[in-house]
């Protein structure tokens, strides 16, 4: 093999191993508000970070992408129709996880569909 050709061999097997180092390991998190009545001041905490959204409407979803860094519960906190602060612990957490969660929330409560694979 020309040297040129197997540098080009080297450098694309090296690019390859790389990217599979540094895979993502993301969560798509989806919360669904399944009441008829409209929810705010959404929050979602789990290890080392948070997100939130300020409102939801009835029967509305969105979604959103978490990386796992640490161990640790997942906890959703919102305010119902009737001004009730919320807050629930959902489940745990571990660094690396990937998959999905759906975080079903109502007017009491919140409840996670979680479908998430172990870290390769």
């Amino acid at each position: 093999m020309k040297p040129a050709k197997k540098l080009q061999s080297l450098t694309i097997v090296l690019i390859l191993a790389l990217s599979a180092c540094s895979r993502s390991h993301i969560i798509v998190v989806t919360l669904s508000n399944e009441s008829g009545k409209p929810l705010s001041n959404i929050t979602v905490d789990y290890p080392e970070a948070t997100f939130g959204k300020s409102a939801l409407g009835p029967g509305n979803t969105w979604q959103y992408r978490i990386k796992v860094t640490d161990n640790g519960p997942l906890k959703v906190s919102f305010t119902n129709a009737s001004g009730l602060h919320i807050s629930n612990s959902t489940g745990t957490l571990h660094k690396n996880d990937e998959g999905t969660i759906e975080i079903k929330l109502s007017q009491e409560t919140s409840v996670p569909v979680m479908h998430l694979g172990a870290p390769r």
